[in-house]
């Protein structure tokens, strides 16, 4: 008994030895800053949604254009702007009924959706000037894309972090300290923003003539805005 006593009393003076070495070290002196970076680029990828709808010619409802001929058009359209074949596929299709007078369903009307992949819309006026403007149900770009995202998104990272060691140097400088070594780093997630997801895109013109040349816009979409925000923790020499 009087062994384990003695043992645990050495076990104490260990402890209280090894805390008081501890208590006794100063303090790491360091500061915490956030720095930020923000960069914005075109959308090399664009999907514009397009909804063709059959409709009939009079008012008795008898001559009806069919969803093949507006689809043929666009077809020929998308093809006379120089765009694969490829860019345009079918998204959806729906239909309903339209129902005349009291109780006489009239015929069913299909309507299509197409997604048509674009690098930039500067050609999206002409291919719809070629469609049947009557026929046009809605149009609305679906989303932006830019192929070098990820790529993108690192170089702000670390634009973020220069940004962060930058403000941590000029701060410290201001009241005669010197930056140390990074203790440590956070990456703030706040991802980034595409700018805008979707955009309305109503029509309002007349058709032109097939033979008519094909006009491109000069007008560019709103650019991507990438921003990042990383924490970091540096030593105070």
């Amino acid at each position: 008994m009087k062994k384990i006593m003695m043992a645990l009393a050495m076990f104490g003076g260990v402890l209280f030895s090894t805390q008081a070495q501890n208590n006794d070290k100063a303090p790491v002196k360091k500061i915490e800053v956030t720095g930020t970076a923000e960069e914005e680029v075109l959308p090399d990828k664009i999907f514009v949604s397009v909804t063709l709808r059959e409709y009939f010619k009079d008012k008795d409802n008898k001559n009806r254009v069919d969803i093949l001929v507006l689809e043929q058009q666009l077809q020929k359209a998308v093809a006379d702007a120089g765009l694969p074949k490829e860019s345009l596929t079918v998204g959806g299709i729906n239909g309903y009924r339209e129902w005349w007078g009291k109780k006489k369903p009239t015929n069913f009307l299909e309507s299509k959706t197409y997604t048509l992949a674009l690098a930039n819309l500067s050609k999206i006026d002409a291919i719809l000037n070629r469609v049947d403007e009557k026929g046009i149900f809605s149009t609305n770009i679906e989303r932006f894309e830019y192929s070098k995202i990820e790529e993108l998104k690192k170089q702000v990272k670390i634009k973020a972090l220069q940004n962060a060691k930058e403000k941590a140097n000029y701060l410290l400088a201001g009241i005669g300290e010197q930056l140390g070594e990074a203790l440590e780093i956070y990456e703030i997630d706040n991802g980034y923003y595409p700018q805008p997801m979707y955009a309305a895109m109503k029509r309002e013109m007349a058709m032109s003539a097939d033979a008519a040349p094909m006009q491109e816009s000069t007008v560019d979409v709103q650019k991507i805005k990438v921003r990042f925000d990383m924490k970091a923790v540096f030593k105070i020499k």
